[in-house]
């Protein structure tokens, strides 16, 4: 049984048909993406399903006591609250359990008898309500959530008011993964998440959530993780697809060509039949002809076939740029660190020192706030450095898209605005009415939606027009950062393919992006800023970083557990010596109280007090600097170093035990 569904849906923006009587079923298991083109109705589907939004007709339904969870994507925050508070918020049903938890003792502290007893019953009931709503790890589990989605604990005390758009998304999120809801409606939940964020979303998806989830994104590899089921919206209506993102782009070709098959061969019995109504009508075989007109038109009526959207293949051929010089940029030693509010120094980069050669694609990336953006600020002279050199190549062009857009002529149509662009900026290139009307259909525009004004365009629209204007616009080395933003899912993967297909861009790439589908298949060297000041530069795409990352990763916690499992062996013969040699004094203690002390011979016996003193302060000396080196993971990485300091220690101890008894015999006699 479903534990949320909607029937019949029907939802009319003015004259425009968003969903036209849509029906769905969300399963206890499901974990549901919903895609398709900006404007298709996934967010109003979603408000209607959570009843935000009131459909013009149809129902929704959800099983008895189910819980829903929304992340809209403008959430609603208390700003005088602080971002722990904040998030603590998920939590008021327990806080008022643990209320009456309290008031629950009280009354037991006076009562008897029977009343006793019912309350002790009621105790138990609420145990059971505490536990299912999160038990009593509040603490740990609101630092896990917000850790996890890349809050510091500096930023813990900071007031909502004083957070970032990005940041107070960020929070939204983790306030509704902290709700725990039954069924969790998810708008674009990676929209301020950095890489990391997003694969600690995938885990906590994957593993710790055990509802159902539906969910708009346009993070390819999110959709590929976590889902289990496609659904797309389309003209009004809603098309299920089994499987995740990448079996979703299989199955729907598939159904489009069948489909265009299908067209095409009714399209051809009705040119057929027409030509037939057309020779026959006025001739011997007129009545005939009239009979199949007529069964024509109710065919028509009632059976035409809509053709499938389909989405050509990019066949531009850009214009060409300007050979450059072999290196198009190149640092050595770049630095770059900003005040932090405590008085501290945030260090962006240290001493950064790289080459990009012509024609290489670089993907950079990073966690929020790693100086990315102000990386390529400092490359590109609008910024300086702290220190080191940042240089251009010879004859180097540069385009740059930036994450706002300013200065767009916004009385310009998607087409003119392409070709002013590309007249301004490659003059050289023929560009006339109808060619920027083809680019502009590559990137997506129909016929109609290359009359809109840029003014009139929503963000992706008018992030795909500033883009065809971009690549082409015959520049030798482009620069994007963060190009995706706002674009949907099949205006990603046509950027993808303008930067990657035959005829599209040619030139230099240095894209700063958190999509790692777009990273992956386009960049073939990476620049990874860790946060801290530091950077990796790898030869190759984010799949095969990831790998070398994740096996790396593992040989460092093999190598932590090692050296933990070493300082607990050597902590374990420590404590053993130690109880040895208390027994030991304690039985020789114990000996001289029963008798007089015998002389004793040994080689110890032979040695001044003075010397004996001497060389258990080395040997507790050498001790303490071995625990000192043992205790650094790094010594592990080298088996061989570890073992021998660990067989010295062993050997020290074994020299000291008799020293130390000769002495106690002394000191005691």
């Amino acid at each position: 049984m479903p534990v949320l569904s909607c029937n019949n849906i029907l939802v009319r923006f003015g004259d425009d048909i968003i969903l036209d009587g849509v029906s769905m079923a969300i399963e206890a298991n499901d974990r549901i993406g919903l895609v398709g083109r900006n404007g298709t109705g996934k967010s109003t589907l979603m408000k209607v399903l959570c009843g935000v939004l009131k459909p013009d007709s149809g129902m929704v339904a959800a099983q008895r006591g189910i819980k829903v969870g929304y992340l809209q994507q403008d959430p609603s925050l208390d700003p005088e609250e602080t971002l722990k508070d904040a998030a603590e918020r998920a939590f008021e049903v327990l806080h008022d359990l643990h209320a009456q938890m309290h008031t629950l003792y009280d009354e037991m502290a006076h009562a008897q008898g029977d009343d006793l007893d019912m309350l002790l019953k009621k105790q138990v009931k609420l145990e059971e309500q505490i536990e299912a709503a999160g038990g009593y790890a509040l603490e740990h589990r609101i630092e896990e959530v917000l850790h996890g989605l890349g809050f510091t604990d500096a930023q813990m005390s900071l007031k909502v008011r004083n957070l970032s758009g990005g940041q107070k998304g960020r929070l939204a999120l983790a306030r509704l993964l902290l709700e725990n809801p039954d069924v969790m409606l998810l708008d674009e939940p990676t929209n301020h998440l950095d890489i990391e964020g997003r694969i600690w979303l995938e885990e906590f998806l994957n593993t710790q959530f055990k509802g159902a989830v539906l969910m708009v994104s346009h993070d390819r590899y999110l959709l590929d993780s976590v889902v289990n089921k496609i659904i797309e919206t389309e003209q009004g209506r809603l098309i299920d697809y089994p499987g995740n993102y990448a079996k979703f782009r299989e199955l729907r070709k598939e159904r489009r060509e069948v489909m265009l098959r299908a067209y095409e061969a009714q399209q051809d019995k009705f040119k057929k039949e027409e030509e037939y109504i057309r020779r026959y009508k006025a001739g011997q075989r007129a009545r005939q002809a009239k009979g199949r007109e007529t069964r024509l038109e109710r065919e028509k009526e009632a059976n035409t076939l809509e053709r499938p959207m389909e989405m050509s293949a990019f066949n531009i051929t850009l214009p060409k740029a300007e050979r450059t010089g072999d290196i198009v940029v190149s640092t050595r030693g770049l630095s770059k660190k900003y005040p932090r509010d405590d008085g501290g120094e945030k260090i962006l980069f240290h001493e950064l020192t790289l080459s990009v050669e012509r024609g290489e694609r670089w993907g950079i990336i990073g966690p929020n706030g790693a100086g990315k953006t102000t990386l390529i600020r400092c490359v590109l002279g609008d910024l300086a450095a702290d220190e080191g050199v940042a240089k251009l190549g010879s004859n180097v062009k540069i385009g740059y898209y930036k994450q706002t857009h300013e200065g767009l002529p916004m009385d310009h149509e998607v087409w003119r605005y392409i070709q002013s662009v590309i007249l301004k900026e490659a003059p050289q290139a023929s560009m006339s009415e109808q060619a920027a009307r083809d680019l502009a259909g590559a990137f997506l525009f129909s016929g109609d939606e290359q009359e809109k004004l840029l003014g009139m365009l929503s963000g992706g629209e008018r992030s795909r027009a500033v883009l065809a204007g971009l690549l082409a616009s015959a520049k030798n080395l482009i620069v994007l950062d963060e190009p995706t933003n706002h674009l949907d899912i099949p205006s990603a993967e046509r950027l993808e393919e303008a930067l990657k297909a035959e005829g599209g861009y040619e030139g230099t790439l240095l894209l700063i992006s958190h999509d790692r589908a777009l990273i992956d298949s386009t960049c073939d060297h990476l620049l990874v800023l860790d946060g801290k000041g530091g950077s990796e530069i790898f030869a190759g795409n984010y799949t095969e970083w990831k790998r070398k990352d994740a096996q790396r990763k593992a040989a460092t916690a093999r190598a932590d557990e090692e050296a933990k499992a070493r300082r607990e062996e050597a902590d374990r013969h420590r404590k053993a010596a130690e109880d040895r040699k208390r027994a030991e004094a304690a039985a020789a203690a114990s000996a001289k109280a029963a008798k007089p002390a015998q002389p004793v011979s040994t080689k110890w016996s032979r040695m001044k007090t003075e010397q004996i003193e001497r060389r258990i302060e080395e040997i507790d000396a050498r001790i303490r600097a071995i625990d000192k080196e043992l205790s650094d993971p790094g010594v592990w990485q080298n088996h061989a170093k570890g073992s021998a300091l660990g067989d010295e220690r062993r050997k020290l101890e074994e020299e000291k035990e008799p020293l130390e008894f000769e002495w106690i015999r002394r000191a005691e006699g």
